[in-house]
C-alpha cells in the first residue's frame, strides 16, 4: 500500500512538472521562470530579506542579488528598510509585480486549458478536489 502511495506522489510531481514545462513553452514568454518563482514567493511571504529570498528560491545570494536588481529596475519588486534591523533591507512585490504575476498565471492557464477540455463533470469534480487538497498542503490560495 505504501509503495502505491509513493508512486502516486511521484506521478503527481512528474506530471505537474511536465504540465508546467509544456505551458511555459506554449506561452512563448521569455521572462525567466526564476522571476515568476520569486514573485510567487514574495506574493505568499509578503517581504523577505535577500538571503531568505535566495534560500526560498533555491538560488545563491549573488544570483538573487542580480535577479532582484533586474526585477527592481522593471518595477516588479521594491526594497524597503527592514523594521527589525535598519541596516537591512526587505524585498517586496509591487502592485505591478502582482499584476504581471496574475497575467502570467492566466497565460499558463489558457495554454493548459485545452488539455482538459474533454473532461466530464465527474472528472472536473475529482480534479477540483485534488487541487484543493494539494493547495491546502502547500499553503496555496485557491478560489472556489
Amino acid at each position: 500500500m505504501e509503495q502505491a502511495r509513493e508512486q502516486t506522489i511521484e506521478t503527481l510531481l512528474v506530471s505537474v512538472n511536465r504540465l508546467i514545462r509544456s505551458a511555459l513553452q506554449a506561452t512563448g514568454h521569455t521572462t525567466s521562470t526564476a522571476v515568476w518563482r520569486t514573485l510567487g514567493i514574495l506574493e505568499a511571504d509578503e517581504s523577505l530579506r535577500l538571503g531568505e529570498l535566495a534560500r526560498a528560491s533555491r538560488v545563491s545570494q549573488p544570483t538573487m542579488t542580480r535577479l532582484v536588481g533586474g526585477m527592481t529596475a522593471d518595477g516588479l519588486v521594491a526594497r524597503t528598510v527592514d523594521p527589525d534591523d535598519s541596516r537591512g533591507q526587505r524585498i517586496e512585490i509591487t502592485d505591478l509585480g502582482r499584476q504581471r504575476l496574475v497575467a502570467w498565471r492566466a497565460a499558463l492557464t489558457s495554454t493548459v486549458g485545452p488539455l482538459f477540455q474533454d473532461l466530464t463533470d465527474d472528472d472536473w469534480d475529482i480534479l477540483h478536489d485534488a487541487s484543493a487538497l494539494i493547495a491546502a498542503r502547500t499553503r496555496t490560495e485557491t478560489t472556489a
